[in-house]
This record gives C-alpha cells, sequence and structure tokens, in this order.
C-alpha cells in the first residue's frame, strides 16, 4: 500500500492519496483545488489516480474534487446522506453508510458520521494483503486529534439557524460508532491546529482510536449527553464569512480550474487606473514594512499561512482586486486563493514606492504611549480579538469588535475620538488599521505589540464570566 498525506499549513487542511501499488491505482481524499500537488506524487510513484472521495461537504476551502477528475478520469465517490438538502448536484456515484470503495487489493469501508454536517462520512481503510482487520480511518471533519467538528457552523456561517443542537445531538451518537472502533486503529483527520472547524485541535498529524478515547474531551461524557453538547457549542471561533459560499460552491456545478494562474505584473498607471475604479489593493508585505509606507486606501493582510482565511472575511467573491507583492511570492499567494476560490486577481504590483502615488505612514505606539491612553473619557481602546479571547483576559477598559466584523461594525467605532487598537500578536490590530484608514478614520494609533507584551510584561487583564447555555 502506497499511503502520502498531503497538509495545507494555510488552512491546516489535510488531504490523502492511497494506493494499490500491485494494481497502479490509487484515491484521494479531500483534494485542494491546486491539484498538481497529487498528479506529481502520482506520477513519481507510478500511480493512476482513478478514484476521488470527500468527507463532506466543506465550508473552509473550495474542493478539488472535480479538477483532479476532468484531469485523470478518474469517477467521484461522494455521500448521499443527510437528506435532499445535503445532496452533490453533479455527477457522481453516491455512498451511503455501510458501501464500499475498492481501489485495487485496499477497501474503504463507509461509516455515516453526522455531527459536523448532516452528510458527513468517514473511511475506514483495510489493505487486505496486509490484514483482513482495517487499519486506519478518515475521519474527515469528525473526529480531530484532541477535538471533534463544531456543529454550528451551518447556522453561523451558512444562516441555516436551528441546525447546531441538531447536529451536536447527531455528534454525541457518532461518537458512539466512534467508540466502537478498536483502539489499535490510526486515525486521520481532515484538520489540524490553526483549522476554524473546531476550537482545540492538536498539532500532530494523526491519532489512534485508543488514544483519542483516552484525552480527547468528547469521550469523556459518558451518559451525559446535555453536557456533551453544551461543551460542544460552547466558545467556537468565529466562523469566516467564505464558509458559506464553499458550502455553496462545493455542491453545485461550478466552473473549473485545473491550472495555477499566471497573474500579470501591473505598470504604475494600470494600477492608479484601477484604484480610481475602486478596485481594492490588498498589500501582502509585512506589517512593519506596511507601516512604514502604503498606499491609502490599501489593506494590509500579510502573505503569511493566515493569508487565505483573512482574505475570505473581507473580500467580495464577484469583485477584482490587486496585490502587493513580491516576484517570488505570487505563485504561492495564487494557490493559497486558489484554495478558498478567489480567483478575480486583476494583477499585481511589486513596489508601491515606484506608483508615483504619496504613501501614508501608520501610527504604530509602544507600550508606554498605550498606557497614556488607558482610563480615558476622550480615547477609546479597541480589542479586535475573538470573543473567546476577549473575554479569557482583555485590557482594563478595552471595548470589543471582532476584526473579521469590523467593516459590519464601524458605528462602534468613535469617528471623534483618538481610537487606539490592538490584538494578540499585531497581525490582526494592522488589518483592522488599515480598514479604518481605508474607512476615513484619521486618528487611530495601532499597539502592535499588543496582548503579548501587555501580559508578558505583567500588566492586568480583566475577564468575562459567559454564562453557557443550550
Amino acid at each position: 500500500m502506497f499511503f502520502q498525506h498531503i497538509f495545507d499549513k494555510t488552512l491546516a487542511q489535510a488531504s490523502y492519496l492511497i494506493g494499490c501499488q500491485k494494481t497502479g491505482e490509487s484515491i484521494v481524499i479531500d483534494p485542494k483545488r491546486d491539484v498538481d500537488t497529487y498528479l506529481d506524487i502520482a506520477r513519481q510513484n507510478g500511480l493512476r489516480i482513478t478514484h476521488i472521495t470527500e468527507t463532506h461537504i466543506h465550508a473552509d476551502f473550495l474542493s478539488g474534487s472535480r479538477e483532479l477528475a476532468a484531469l485523470t478520469g478518474a469517477t467521484l465517490y461522494l455521500s448521499d446522506e443527510g437528506g435532499p438538502d445535503w445532496q452533490y448536484a453533479f455527477d457522481h456515484v453516491v455512498l451511503t453508510d455501510g458501501d464500499e470503495i475498492t481501489v485495487g487489493n485496499l477497501t474503504l469501508d463507509v461509516i455515516h458520521t453526522p455531527g459536523h454536517t448532516p452528510e458527513s462520512i468517514s473511511f475506514l481503510l483495510t489493505d487486505k494483503p496486509a490484514s483482513a482487520e482495517p487499519v486506519m480511518v478518515f475521519t474527515g471533519d469528525f473526529v480531530f486529534v484532541g477535538d471533534i467538528g463544531r456543529p454550528d457552523l451551518l447556522e453561523k456561517a451558512a444562516g441555516l439557524m436551528g441546525t447546531k443542537e441538531a447536529g451536536a445531538e447527531q455528534m454525541y451518537q457518532s461518537i458512539q460508532k466512534f467508540n466502537a472502533l478498536p483502539n489499535y486503529l490510526q486515525v486521520w483527520p481532515g484538520h489540524g491546529a490553526g483549522s476554524a472547524c473546531g476550537k482545540a485541535l492538536g498539532a500532530v498529524p494523526s491519532t489512534t482510536v485508543g488514544y483519542e478515547k483516552i484525552r480527547n474531551w468528547a469521550f469523556q461524557y459518558d451518559d451525559d449527553e446535555e453536557g456533551f453538547v453544551r461543551y460542544l457549542l460552547a466558545d467556537q471561533p468565529e466562523p469566516p464569512t467564505y464558509f458559506a459560499t464553499m458550502k455553496t460552491l462545493n455542491k453545485v456545478d461550478r466552473p473549473l480550474l485545473t491550472q495555477v494562474p499566471t497573474q500579470k505584473k501591473l505598470n504604475p498607471e494600470a494600477v492608479k487606473t484601477a484604484l480610481v475604479k475602486g478596485i481594492k489593493l490588498i498589500d501582502t508585505r509585512n506589517k512593519a514594512a506596511f507601516a512604514q509606507g502604503f498606499v491609502p486606501g490599501s489593506i494590509n493582510i500579510q502573505g503569511n499561512n493566515a493569508f487565505a482565511t483573512w482574505m475570505g472575511w473581507f473580500m467580495d467573491y464577484q469583485e477584482p482586486f490587486m496585490l502587493v507583492a513580491d516576484e517570488e511570492q505570487i505563485e504561492d499567494l495564487t494557490r493559497k486563493l486558489m484554495r478558498i476560490g478567489l480567483d478575480k486577481v486583476y494583477g499585481y504590483v511589486t513596489d508601491v514606492a515606484s506608483l508615483g502615488i504619496e504613501l501614508q505612514q501608520a501610527d504604530v505606539i509602544g507600550i508606554e504611549e498605550f498606557k497614556t491612553y488607558l482610563d480615558r473619557e476622550d480615547v477609546q481602546v479597541v480589542d479586535l480579538r475573538g470573543t473567546t479571547e476577549y473575554n479569557s483576559g482583555h485590557v482594563p477598559g478595552a471595548d470589543h469588535v471582532f476584526i473579521g466584523t469590523l467593516p459590519q461594525h464601524l458605528g462602534q467605532i468613535s469617528q471623534d475620538k483618538p481610537v487606539v487598537i490592538y490584538c494578540q500578536g499585531g497581525d490582526r490590530a494592522t488589518i483592522g488599521y488599515s480598514l479604518l484608514v481605508r474607512h476615513g478614520y484619521t486618528n487611530v494609533k495601532n499597539y502592535s505589540a499588543s496582548m503579548n507584551e501587555w501580559v508578558s510584561q505583567g500588566n492586568p487583564v480583566v475577564t468575562e464570566e459567559v454564562e453557557m447555555a443550550l
């Protein structure tokens, strides 16, 4: 048996290529959209991609299943569980609980494991030449290392009200199925630490059934479904707004993108003309470089591992946008954008100083100056972190506006007072600074060192008690 774990650090998303070396057939589970990765792995190992499958209709990335099928002729095997609202609207072989996929001498048995979503399935892999017993289980967003999938995404991201409690109850029943599996089974999940599909995912790529029974919180609620549901729904991170778009695009027929696009390098006149037309300029440089000089109205979303997630928060899928990025970054950034379906890149520029536009500098302050703005009626201090982060400890007197929804909550930010913003380590604060400047705020200060420095120097924090309720 051939086995390859493929991990996208930018979305903390895992996919798998598994092959039968005797017949040369292989299957890909939950492929990302830049599918050349799988074609290269298969070619280098003498395999043909003949089967493609998914554990569920994904919300956090645009699946590459159809791109890969178009390039290889492989057959798509997809869940038919969850009812008519959860069925894929394009050609595929349907899978239900108890079905089996045969890939050469390998078999994958389908287990319906709803909870994260109604149609979610897991795959129990048996390598028949080696053993008649299964050796691995691919759980998608059902069981992670140290956590389980959240059932509230459909309600919070897709607006399907009343689904989170039902999903949590389904998850409790699915957990019982997992409990019945042999302890020795390797568990290969769909995500690792950094994903918004859970709240406490572990950093190691795999685990075992037995280990999760011991250490995963979800298996410590014997005969206490109510307590399980309450804990599962509490303190989940805010789901990015693009999740609703992914849910739709992964379910319906859509145009395919079978290769990584080449982006157009723009000259200064093209950039200035585009800016006049209202086309957004996304500056992907490091926050320190941005602070030293940026195009007025541009948005600083650094081209690091969180780039795609924050782009998904703030970009309209129907509008084109430009990038500020180094030449050697463009392919990597394009791949990150592809993975969440942001394809409308108008072009890019490498040097903002060459544009002939008067640049602005960000007002970045240190901790001593930050302290002078505290406990003042004439200054607003704003914490841009998530709700759970804010509740667990914030600077005394700080208001809370989550960065992901800042454009929708500008009414909570004073236009009259100086505004001082912070986050955890500065990345979200620089996004917030650029957004506020773009919306006409002229007296904003960025305490970029933020909570990391504040706490490390022993300064006081305030916590908020939140009552958990079903």
